[in-house]
């Protein structure tokens, strides 16, 4: 795995999983396990909730640092999630694990059990290429980099609701997403021309009229035949796809967005350092 496989939003549910799931005794071999019994105190003097946030902050803070564990050496990040994952179960799931496996799938991972064992298997269900939880970090430095405050807001709406499971909340989120984003490029970048647009679709056509956005490779073209008019009409239906649930539909939509954002923000950067 990368040295940053999971988001700050997997890891703080991992740990609220393992602290409804674990007793005190449990959590504390828990804590020898991810060599932090010189760091959160053991015992009883504090309570499980207050152990898991401290470890919440722990893991945050030192995501990257490196511990041994019997799957060999891993980041204190990757052995918090992988001791959750030990944790679940493929049947009478807690809201706890829902939320835990909804941020697993956001960060392109989801959990399988053996069905002889019942053991749990973690595996990735992107390429790695994809990289999602890098894709997530990148996203979010470069709008605020960029000042995009209004975009940021419906991003991390939209991750909230996602994980807390209100699809239709976090499809609108995406979609408003997306649409800020590429109106407060064109703001950015053709400011005058952009203040006299009156609609997002007029905003977008400026940025293909002057070569942000790429008619040669169908991003947009004059006819309406493109990708991003195509991804904005899937954006805009309701219910999920024939074959998919509610969740993985809504999961797809968000990596999309995702993975479209950081495309253009990266265009901008690229034009912005010249």
């Amino acid at each position: 795995m990368s040295t940053q496989p999971f988001t700050r939003p997997t890891i703080v549910s991992a740990i609220e999983f393992l602290g409804k799931k674990l007793t005190q005794a449990l959590f504390d071999q828990l804590l020898v396990r991810l060599e932090l019994d010189n760091d959160i105190s053991l015992g009883t003097g504090l309570s499980v909730t207050a152990k898991c946030a401290w470890l919440a902050r722990t893991a945050n803070q030192r995501a990257t640092d490196v511990i041994g564990t019997l799957n060999g050496r891993v980041t204190l990040a990757e052995a918090v999630v992988r001791e959750a994952v030990e944790a679940t179960m493929p049947q009478n799931m807690i809201a706890e694990q829902q939320r835990f496996l909804r941020g697993l799938a956001l960060d392109g991972y989801i959990v399988s059990w053996d069905s002889e064992t019942g053991a749990p298997l973690l595996r990735a269900a992107l390429p790695g290429e994809a990289d999602l939880p890098a894709t997530d970090d990148e996203v979010h430095q470069l709008l605020k980099q960029f000042a995009f405050t209004s975009s940021l807001s419906h991003f991390d709406q939209a991750v909230e609701a996602h994980t807390r499971g209100d699809w239709a909340a976090a499809n609108s989120q995406v979609r408003t997403f997306l649409e800020s984003l590429l109106d407060e490029i064109a703001r950015r970048v053709y400011r005058d021309e952009a203040s006299n647009l009156a609609t997002n679709e007029n905003r977008r056509a400026l940025l293909a009229n002057n070569g942000f956005l790429s008619k040669d490779r169908n991003e947009w073209t004059d006819d309406g035949k493109n990708y991003l008019n195509g991804l904005f009409k899937m954006l805009h239906t309701e219910g999920s796809h024939p074959g998919l649930s509610d969740e993985d539909h809504s999961t797809f939509r968000l990596h999309l967005a995702l993975i479209t954002g950081r495309t253009f923000l990266r265009r901008l950067k690229d034009r912005e350092s010249k």
